[in-house]
């Protein structure tokens, strides 16, 4: 019998409601926000030296919460420069919350934004069917690897449209996180579809190694409540389940088994930490930053 299961992704508005919910339970943004405050300033000290114009590129910009963050780093480090920030975003819903979040912030008057309602792959086909291969001073991919079909060639393509100073920053959860231990045991269980795939730090340091790929990593400290995931018909804690195991309503759905051990694996160390009554979830996050 096919199993019931299906993947969270096919059923976009209860994708984006679980991963908003994830943002809202999680310091993923706190520790991103805190790595562009800290560390991104060093990363782009030479991105624009000499340019009459930087061009930015974001690979599943989102809702540009973070975006605009870098571009404000950016701004900051090279004062006054025209800045072309291109946005590749497949859900259009994202898109019109980041137009949102751009016209309510204010400073951008040297910032041109480009938005692109494709994936990344898309993009590559759509540029290699035009002829075109524009080159970029800084290419960032947050959280969005999962999401390729083919990550070494997608890697190689953006890698290939780096100018000579530039950086391609990927972050994306660390080996270090309860979500590699979680996948790596359960990762075969969940119904994948095709729509996404299961990688770590881990995997794209191998990439990177075997293209030979010179790259830097810095680690982020990051956690999740999913408190909420351990009480009985919670609405929350269901979505939350969802967004964990990349599954379409897993509490009703997946076999009994496959739940009891899932939220077995979710209460152990290697995962979690339990503390004032609370399950915090490890959402350690790396950041890879890669030479041209």
């Amino acid at each position: 019998m096919a199993s019931p299961m299906r993947n969270l992704l096919s059923d976009p508005a209860r994708y984006l409601q679980s991963f908003r919910l994830f943002l809202a339970n999680s310091t993923e943004h706190q520790s991103m926000q805190e790595f562009v405050e800290r560390q991104l300033p060093d990363v782009i000290t030479s991105i624009g030296n000499g340019k009459s114009a930087i061009n930015i590129l974001s690979i599943g910009g989102g809702a540009g919460e973070i975006d605009l963050l870098i571009l404000s780093k950016v701004q900051a480090r090279y004062p006054g420069v025209a800045i072309n920030n291109d946005v590749v975003e497949p859900s259009a819903d994202q898109i019109s919350k980041y137009k949102e979040r751009v016209a309510a912030t204010s400073n951008l008057g040297n910032v041109k934004f480009t938005w692109h309602e494709e994936t990344a792959y898309e993009y590559e086909s759509r540029m290699n069917a035009e002829k075109k291969s524009k080159k970029w001073d800084f290419i960032h991919m947050i959280q969005m690897l999962y999401y390729v079909k083919d990550i070494p060639a997608t890697i190689r393509y953006f890698h290939s449209l780096l100018e000579a100073q530039a950086k391609l920053v990927i972050i994306l959860v660390s080996e270090t996180s309860g979500w590699e231990t979680l996948w790596k045991k359960y990762g075969s269980s969940f119904p994948l579809d095709d729509l996404c795939s299961y990688v770590s730090s881990a995997d794209i340091k191998r990439i990177l190694d075997s293209a030979g790929l010179k790259h830097q990593l810095h680690e982020l400290p990051s956690h999740m409540d999913i408190t909420s995931c351990f009480i009985e018909g919670d609405k929350d804690g269901e979505l939350l389940l969802d967004f964990l195991t990349e599954t379409y309503e897993f509490s009703k759905t997946a076999p009994p088994e496959l739940r009891r051990q899932v939220m077995e694996e979710l209460r152990k160390p290697e995962c979690s930490e339990e503390r004032d009554g609370k399950v915090f979830f490890n959402n350690n996050l790396s950041v890879i930053v890669v030479e041209p």
